[in-house]
């Protein structure tokens, strides 16, 4: 049986420890994020990232990386992806503030429980059936994560087993297949160029560049997409795990203007 949806998985910033009192070093911030699109509207997709490649100049089949674009070309792909049927979440870690970091110097532990609290939301809102809230829409998600090339998705299937037995873990699992995880290279699917856009854009509107500053128009275009339930889009669209005053100070300031 088809899905219902397909959920296009990307990061954006790295899983380093190494703060430098300068801002140099590991970034400040990891974001991982999903575009949920219904499966009926998948390819809708692949008309969008075709004409943003017009609309920014690019060749046919020119793979978009939103860190590569200038500022310029940015804004217009985020308000497309805006005004697009998508629906999008997104997992904010604070990494200084991370209790404990020791436990998440393993490589890749901290994209795993990453992956653990954005696939709780992605179920929820497949469960209820994506925007209308309608259990009658309900159905299952195929998951499609942007390849990295050296880590093991096997191992990401065999944490995703051990959380299954865990009761207090809050994904539904009946949306979807733990053994049915992809990874495709980003290239091969406008769903994960698009994706990498949103983890990006979101991830400048944390994160300081080496000037301290941040962008938050990103977020801005992008806002519309937000996964909000009853209206509240924090917890949902938008969630921070690990945060000191100054950071969950950040968060609340863009949250206020979406």
């Amino acid at each position: 049986m088809k899905p219902s949806f397909v959920a296009y998985i990307d990061e954006a910033g790295d899983e380093g420890f190494v703060f430098k009192p300068d801002g140099r070093g590991s970034t400040r911030w990891f974001v991982l994020s999903a575009l949920v699109v219904r499966y009926e509207q998948r390819l809708e997709l692949v008309k969008l990232t075709a004409e943003a490649r017009k609309v920014l100049g690019k060749p046919p089949r020119y793979p978009l990386h939103f860190r590569e674009l200038r500022h310029e070309q940015r804004l217009p792909l985020a308000r497309m992806i805006g005004q697009a049927p998508v629906i999008t979440v997104h997992v904010l870690v604070h990494k200084p503030s991370i209790p404990e970091p020791e436990n998440f110097r393993q490589a890749y532990s901290l994209y795993r429980y990453a992956c653990r609290l954005l696939l709780e939301r992605v179920s929820w809102l497949c469960k209820s059936g994506g925007a209308k809230t309608n259990p009658a829409d309900a159905g299952k998600v195929d998951l499609i994560f942007s390849n990295r090339s050296a880590m093991s998705y096997e191992d990401l299937r065999r944490y995703l087993r051990l959380l299954k037995t865990d009761p207090t873990v809050r994904i539904e699992w009946d949306v979807f297949d733990i053994e049915a995880i992809r990874a495709i290279n980003h290239e091969q699917l406008a769903g994960l160029q698009l994706a990498d856009a949103v983890a990006t854009g979101v991830f400048y509107a944390v994160n300081p560049s080496a000037y301290g500053e941040t962008e938050a128009r990103y977020l801005d275009l992008l806002s519309k997409t937000l996964y909000r339930y009853k209206q509240k889009v924090s917890g949902y669209g938008l969630k921070l795990w690990a945060a000191d005053t100054d950071s969950q100070a950040a968060f609340e300031q863009l949250i206020q203007r979406l």
